[in-house]
């Protein structure tokens, strides 16, 4: 689960200040996919950015977990801030960001390595990336590298990348941007399999709305504001 209370973020403009989210509350539920839409400009990627624990908020909770094992995110210092990042949250960015040199097996592998992970057999690794792989549709593409990849399979491999410690949350930015409509829906599809599938809590932030019935929850945000809910 995760949920925002009343967070608010602003940034220095001169002797002024600028706000980009202002007092925003709310709640996802693990196994729920929820959709994040609005202009640019709208304060979608900051509210993300907070979601993610990549920026602290000026006010505000910022709540991750449930029972024993939630934690604020917004209280935590920048070393475990990065802990909670690497252990249990998955961040898909708007690029792939994947590694010119590795394969998509040896893009997961690496990420498994962090986080203790270098303390497991290398065949315990290599099976999950490969578990990952098989999930995502791309078993058969395991040992290519970027350039051999379509811009639809390389969002794939991020995507699976980001679940490799199987994260609380996952946290999605603008995945069909660069994608035609057929793989746009190919890939909100598998966000939406995985996210009802693995139980994640999952945060996407899109300007597509030709996908809007995949979404447990559509919010609208203005001006740093979320508006009256989208109807799904």
């Amino acid at each position: 689960m995760i949920e925002l209370q009343n967070v608010t973020l602003t940034y220095p403009d001169g002797n002024s200040r600028i706000t980009a989210v202002d007092n925003v509350s709310l709640r996802c539920e693990v196994g729920m996919l929820m959709g994040i839409t609005g202009p640019s400009g709208s304060g979608k990627s900051s509210l993300l950015a907070i979601a993610a624990s990549l920026i602290t908020p000026d006010t505000g909770g910022v709540l991750i977990g449930s029972g024993e094992n939630m934690v604020d995110a917004a209280q935590l210092s920048k070393t475990e801030a990065t802990e909670l990042r690497r252990d249990r949250i998955g961040i898909v960015f708007q690029q792939s960001n994947l590694l010119p040199a590795l394969t998509a097996r040896e893009q997961i592998e690496v990420m498994a390595h962090l986080g203790g992970g270098s303390k497991k057999h290398k065949a315990t690794i290599t099976a999950r990336a490969d578990e990952l792989l098989e999930a995502t549709g791309l078993a058969a593409r395991a040992d290519k590298r970027p350039h051999q990849l379509s811009g639809g399979e390389r969002q794939r491999v991020a995507i699976a990348r980001a679940l490799v410690h199987d994260p609380d949350i996952l946290l999605i930015d603008e995945p069909t941007s660069a994608l035609d409509q057929e793989r746009g829906a190919e890939i909100i599809e598998l966000i939406e399999h995985l996210t009802h599938k693995r139980n994640t809590a999952t945060l996407l932030v899109t300007h597509d709305l030709i996908h809007r019935s995949a979404f447990d929850e559509l919010v609208t945000v203005i001006d740093g504001q979320i508006r009256e809910p989208a109807t799904v």
